[in-house]
């Protein structure tokens, strides 16, 4: 008997080795170029495991033997397919949306139906709300970001009153995210809240664990995630969490709504009034509503803090450029005042942290669209249906045949090429092309890059006014941590600032 049932075991182990090899030799991904490891069944695990690990060289290593094509490289849970050059980058992000999705690529990159909800996903309105209302309230709340950056940067930055010449020691990412949750939340959520410790602490919190969900879903077999977000995911517990303090907000603007009216004096111009003005017809509740506050958090706080934690790295290791900067801030708010306006003509710190996002970024690779049905690219590259693909953005911006010097940090790069060309728009920090995609490119590029652009200026041009910074040690600057797709600065770099001896 136990002979048998070993025999039957075997038999039905190699039928499903046989199967999984027919499988794997049918899949039409095999006629793509693998780099990184082998595509071999089991094999692709170390694969996956390499990229994670070193995605910058596989990134590199694709984009120069498979330039104007397409190659993919291992995830732990499927295949992504990573495509390079003008032409097919812009034909990749030209596509319809029921061919190649941006929302469902954003969705399984960032696991957002089980960390967000799928309301977020099929019905994404706070999208509209970045794109129309925060766009065209620009001029309107920056005034209320910069008053809140001049009051929460001294608070985390050099807090110690009496000797300006001594050196404060921060955290530059733990900071940064401090901030940026404060200033962003002005214009979410409003005053008083945007400081209370609590309320941001969650909103903080709820941006690492997105990122940590995401990870941890992403290795886990598709059937386990609905189960697994339910029982374990972090973010929805601070989504539920943050209800103690949103739901407040809300009763008392319905209230108020109910007894003066749509528009009662004192009204919010805030994005928690717009998500409320969209969610109540819907008769979506407190906590769907908490789903789209969080979520512009998540955006906010991830992009914005690493972005000028970047630059900030970048200032502190070569302090030479402090002066630059800060004669142009000083002329400018001399006669502008921190105003859109002035924020418009700063050419030197818009260009400074454009440098920044080229050679750091928040990710490797941009334009991410998932495959809705089977789809073939210009030059006959076949992508099935369930297929991740995305454009190499990192290796790009690193292409000495776009740009001169590409490995070498070059503040006032774009500074120089507008001034070249006029007062045109194409080497704006918020301009997207083909050769610079760290907001993506395309009608699905950043809605909220307007409003970050404008807030990382405002936080840079107030940092060099008040400040000198260096490097603890002038060492040079910290290498950045990368996982997979995924780059932010090194979590434990650290920054010395001081306050300006003769700060105006």
């Amino acid at each position: 008997m136990d002979d048998q049932r070993t025999t039957v075991l075997c038999a039905l182990l190699a039928v499903f080795v046989v199967a999984y090899i027919m499988r794997w030799r049918s899949d039409p991904l095999r006629k793509i170029p693998t780099v990184g490891g082998p595509s071999a069944p089991i094999l692709s695990y170390w694969s996956a495991f390499r990229f994670l690990r070193e995605p910058k060289a596989i990134l590199s290593e694709g984009y120069a033997q498979y330039h104007g094509s397409a190659f993919k490289v291992a995830l732990f849970d499927q295949w992504f397919v990573v495509v390079s050059g003008h032409r097919m980058v812009d034909d990749m992000r030209k596509r319809p949306d029921d061919e190649l999705s941006f929302v469902e690529g954003a969705e399984e990159t960032l696991q957002t139906r089980f960390t967000l909800g799928r309301d977020t996903i099929d019905d994404p309105y706070h999208v509209d709300l970045i794109r129309d209302k925060l766009m065209r309230s620009l001029a309107a709340v920056l005034p209320d970001v910069i008053d809140e950056l001049s009051l929460a940067v001294p608070e985390y930055i050099c807090p110690q009153e009496g000797d300006k010449s001594e050196w404060d020691k921060v955290n530059i990412l733990d900071v940064t995210q401090k901030i940026i949750a404060r200033a962003s939340n002005r214009v979410f959520v409003g005053l008083p809240a945007c400081r209370n410790e609590e309320y941001l602490t969650l909103a903080i919190q709820f941006t690492l664990d997105v990122v940590k969900d995401m990870f941890l879903l992403g290795l886990a077999p598709v059937v386990m995630r609905p189960f697994l977000a339910e029982c374990f995911s972090a973010a929805r517990k601070n989504l539920r969490q943050s209800l103690l303090h949103l739901k407040p907000l809300v009763d008392e603007r319905k209230a108020k709504m109910e007894a003066y009216g749509d528009d009662y004096p004192g009204k919010p111009n805030d994005m928690l009034q717009w998500v409320m003005e969209e969610a109540l017809p819907r008769r979506h509740t407190e906590y769907q509503m908490a789903e789209r506050i969080m979520g512009v958090n998540f955006a906010a706080i991830h992009t914005s803090s690493s972005s000028i934690s970047h630059a900030l790295l970048h200032l502190a290791a070569e302090p030479q450029y402090i002066q630059p900067l800060r004669d142009e801030v000083e002329a400018i708010v001399a006669t502008e005042g921190w105003t859109k306006a002035a924020m418009g003509k700063m050419w030197k710190i818009d260009s400074f942290l454009k440098e920044s996002q080229r050679v750091n970024g928040v990710a490797l690779t941009a334009v991410t669209r998932k495959a809705l049905k089977d789809t073939t690219l210009l030059d006959g590259t076949f992508i099935p249906k369930g297929t991740l693909i995305a454009a190499a953005s990192y290796p790009t911006h690193y292409d000495e045949g776009i740009y001169e010097n590409a490995s070498t940090f070059d503040p006032f790069r774009f500074a120089r090429m507008r001034a070249a060309e006029g007062e045109g728009t194409k080497h704006h920090l918020v301009h997207t092309s083909l050769e610079y995609m760290s907001f993506g490119h395309g009608k699905h590029a950043c809605p909220g890059r307007f409003f970050a652009a404008n807030e990382l200026k405002a936080m840079l041009a107030y940092v060099v006014l008040n400040y000198d910074l260096k490097l603890p040690g002038d060492g040079p600057r910290p290498d950045n941590f990368c996982f997979g797709m995924n780059l932010i600065p090194d979590p434990k770099a650290e920054i010395l600032f001081r306050r300006r001896q003769s700060a105006p």
